[in-house]
């Protein structure tokens, strides 16, 4: 997958996002965003939210999924997580704005 087309697609679409799911931050990360994705590697999105439905959110995974034919690796950013995965999200990622 390419990093700019993702990244394209993202930004065309945040608004859309951000009203369906709530949607206030999207940050690339991961091999695709230090540009050492591989072909089999996964689409790692990092996400704002303030909806708690799940199911929704869920939804906006394999919409992404849909669009990219690639899996989707989708974390939720919170206060409380992982310190050093949530460290890494931020050094390392990409601000979709």
């Amino acid at each position: 997958m390419d990093k700019e087309k993702v990244l394209d697609f993202l930004k065309e679409n945040k608004e859309v996002f951000s009203t369906k799911y709530q949607i206030s931050s999207l940050v690339l990360f991961g091999s695709l965003a230090r540009g050492e994705a591989r072909d089999d590697s996964d689409i790692d999105i990092a996400i704002e939210t303030k909806l708690s439905d799940y199911f929704k959110l869920y939804d906006f995974k394999e919409e992404l999924e849909k669009q990219f034919q690639s899996k989707v690796d989708m974390i939720r950013l919170r206060e409380k997580m992982n310190p050093r995965l949530k460290s890494r999200i931020l050094n390392e990622g990409i601000y979709v704005r």
